[in-house]
């Protein structure tokens, strides 16, 4: 274990250099939103694989054009018509048409396609008046994608543009990286869970559902293993049940240095190897990180606000790349405050808020209390910006680094 308190994101990348994706799974393309995609995807074919027609309209020959205008018009007899899903029987010869819709593949031996509100036509015959090029209106074949490329790599989210390419490619049950299943350990006496009597000095365990939502917008499938008193033994047999059972373990509460903030030793008794106690951070500097069997053990904050904003900033990565993603750090962004923040900084602080881009610039709209038990902050809140040590208090404008959530 690591005598020194890190930095935010030197502990992050020590926990990152530690995790795996937990393993993959074949699974029916209609269940794959929002998976991640564990194989290379290489185009197999050209889509569309045909030359075809974006519009209703008529296929002819551009050299039947030539030198026509709304004076000298030209009229072409019209074979047939070949609706989407069918293939011609006539191919295209000198002064003839056929009449295409969406879809439909280019008819042989034409070169172009007249949308049909730029003609004047009857059942047997379309007329124009207007010189077309070769080519005109014609969607190539692999105009979208050409065989044999780089589609996606592994580790890219499978997002609406990613399922529409896999259908296209015909893979009906691509592999994909296996969820991670993530337990969540609650710790402290005073816990009482929403739909029970609230006893004198108890309050309602807001953590474990702040986490909840907040590993299932990750990818990962959280897994309440129990909530545990201040005993040191109670909580030492959750980590062991919840590392029987999961790929990762979210504990909260118990990991500053009073007397009862057992979950660090209750971590060693596990089998929990300690990889760094406390980062350099504000809110979130109270935690406790370990490995265990390859399985990362992540102590928080009983603090709801500050477990999460350690969850963001440390854990989250780790936990993104058990999920298999390949860029699993926050998206960095430069943005200012959309309003002062009054208390000084001795130390890095995370500030967290609203990204408002209404104006044209990236301003962050803070709530008005980033206290550590504020959990209502959290409402709405998309980004946090990094104030760095050392600062004092922050005017409105001021211009921070931040990242995305």
């Amino acid at each position: 274990m690591s005598r020194e308190v890190l930095g935010y994101r030197e502990a992050r990348q020590l926990l990152l250099d530690r995790v795996a994706p937990v393993g993959t799974e074949a699974v029916p393309l209609a269940a794959c939103a929002g998976r991640v995609l564990a194989e290379m995807l290489s185009a197999a074919s050209d889509v569309p694989p045909f030359d075809r027609s974006p519009y209703d309209g008529y296929a002819l020959r551009a050299a039947d054009t030539e030198g026509i205008g709304p004076d000298r018009p030209v009229t072409l007899t019209i074979l047939e018509e070949v609706p989407a899903g069918c293939v011609g029987t006539r191919a295209v010869t000198p002064g003839t048409a056929v009449k295409v819709l969406t879809g439909s593949p280019l008819p042989e031996g034409a070169d172009a396609i007249v949308p049909f509100e730029d003609t004047r036509f009857t059942d047997q015959t379309v007329t124009l008046f207007a010189p077309v090029k070769p080519g005109s209106n014609v969607v190539r074949a692999g105009e979208d994608v050409k065989a044999g490329a780089l589609l996606a790599e592994a580790g890219t989210a499978i997002d609406s543009g990613l399922m529409a390419t896999l259908a296209g490619q015909n893979a009906p049950c691509p592999r994909v990286f296996r969820r991670p299943t993530v337990g969540i350990v609650s710790t402290g006496t005073e816990l009482t869970e929403p739909g029970e009597p609230l006893e004198p000095g108890h309050i309602y365990n807001t953590s474990r559902y702040a986490l909840d939502a907040a590993l299932r917008d990750i990818g990962a499938q959280p897994a309440f293993i129990g909530s545990a008193g201040d005993d040191a033994a109670a909580i030492e047999a959750l980590l062991r049940e919840g590392l029987e059972r999961c790929d990762a373990l979210v504990v909260t509460g118990g990991v500053s240095v009073g007397d009862y903030d057992l979950t660090p030793d209750a971590m060693l008794g596990a089998g929990v190897e300690v990889l760094f106690r406390g980062v350099a951070l504000k809110p979130g500097m109270a935690c406790c990180y370990g490995m265990a069997g390859g399985k990362p053990v992540m102590g928080l904050s009983g603090n709801p606000a500050s477990a999460m904003t350690n969850f963001y900033a440390v854990a989250a990565p780790a936990l993104k790349r058990l999920c298999g993603l390949r860029d699993c750090l926050p998206r960095e962004v430069a943005l200012k405050l959309a309003d002062g923040f009054s208390k000084k900084s001795r130390g890095t602080r995370l500030l967290r808020g609203r990204l408002d881009l209404s104006t044209g610039e990236a301003l962050l709209r803070l709530p008005k209390d980033q206290g550590n038990v504020v959990i209502s902050s959290l409402i709405g809140c998309d980004a946090m910006a990094e104030v760095p040590a050392g600062s004092g208090p922050l005017a409105a404008g001021t211009a921070l680094k931040g990242f995305l959530l």
